[in-house]
């Protein structure tokens, strides 16, 4: 098969989340809680916040006002931004990179502040076509509009793009936007209450690459 055909049937693009999709954050936010479990009500508590806010609020904030509200100290979140230049990447993450770049534009879409998601986004070593954050887009995921504004800076339509999801809450926004996903539930998550089912999910970063391949295929 030609070069031509085999890059014809991938997608034009791919979008990652980024925080849990591609480098696990579950980690640094566990160290700077002082174990597992407090990391863990931290993180869901975050969440709850930042999916139930909509339009952007500064995500230090979110962050600071969830600590408090699971009984951590006020040092938790300076402890959690220390260590940001540190979240691990998941095994297979640079590789499926490196292995879409010559077929696909590339970009992320997190629910970060600017400061922090480029920061994170420049520790996969990739020359992204597009870092859009909440901060960027006004809004927290899953609102639609986060990756919409993706699409739009990188001029491809929906049909044409594939999203690679940490959380089964971007299941919510990417459904409304059209984008077919791939969900790398790493950690074994449950799909939230009324979430549409992703196109394809696993444990494994390795296993978005075959799917993507054949995106396009007939």
């Amino acid at each position: 098969m030609s070069d031509a055909l085999v890059s014809s049937a991938y997608p034009r693009a791919v979008l990652f989340d980024l925080l849990t999709a591609l480098l696990d954050s579950w980690t640094v936010w566990n160290r700077a809680a002082g174990s597992e479990a407090l990391g863990r009500a931290w993180r869901a508590e975050y969440l709850r916040r930042t999916y139930g806010c909509g339009a952007y609020q500064p995500y230090e904030q979110l962050v600071q006002e969830a600590a408090v509200s699971v009984g951590l100290p006020s040092s938790a979140p300076a402890a959690l931004e220390a260590h940001w230049d540190e979240l691990p990447v998941w095994d297979g993450a640079r590789e499926l990179l490196l292995a879409l770049r010559p077929h696909c534009r590339l970009g992320v879409v997190t629910n970060c502040s600017d400061r922090l998601g480029q920061r994170a986004a420049n520790l996969l070593g990739v020359n992204w076509d597009v870092v859009v954050t909440s901060e960027d887009a006004g809004f927290y995921k899953p609102d639609p509009r986060p990756y919409a504004l993706a699409l739009d800076r990188m001029q491809v339509t929906p049909s044409d793009t594939a999203f690679v999801a940490g959380s089964g809450y971007d299941m919510f926004g990417t459904s409304k936007v059209g984008l077919r996903t791939y969900w790398h539930n790493r950690v074994a998550l449950a799909l939230p209450e009324g979430a549409p089912r992703p196109e394809l999910e696993s444990p494994r970063l390795e296993d978005a690459l075959p799917w993507l391949a054949k995106f396009h295929a007939r």
